[in-house]
């Protein structure tokens, strides 16, 4: 699997990076259990600053593409074919997009709603 990251382009590095890493696993370029590098050896192979990496692994991890065995490395999770293709993002706009749509056609006004949202997001409901 090579891993080419385009340090001056739009889309985020560590998106570049869990898009690259779920192509390989759709592709069957890396199999179900197969060992990933590190978190500091790929970012030194990418010239990537630790951070970058390690938040792709992370999400990635939240995603249940790979999976992480403590001491004995990162490794692609079984399941991981299956779980790239849910795009957690997508079904977050979704639900959104319906909640908003509800609180719309019910005459609550864009200025209510971001005000909502913040506090919710701010955990300071009522």
């Amino acid at each position: 699997m090579e891993i080419v990251i385009d340090i001056e382009g739009a889309t985020p590095l560590f998106t570049q990076l869990m898009e690259q890493i779920k192509q390989a696993v759709l592709s069957e370029q890396i199999a179900p259990g197969a060992p990933l590098p590190s978190i500091r050896q790929l970012a030194n192979d990418l010239d990537l600053n630790n951070k970058t990496v390690a938040k792709a692994y992370r999400l990635l991890e939240r995603d249940s593409v790979i999976q992480t065995k403590g001491y004995r490395g990162t490794f692609v999770h079984p399941d991981a074919k299956a779980n790239c293709s849910f795009d957690l993002n997508e079904w977050v706009l979704t639900k959104l997009s319906k909640l908003i749509t509800e609180f719309k056609t019910s005459g609550v006004t864009d200025s209510e709603i971001r005000i909502g949202f913040t506090r919710v997001m701010n955990n300071k409901n009522l």
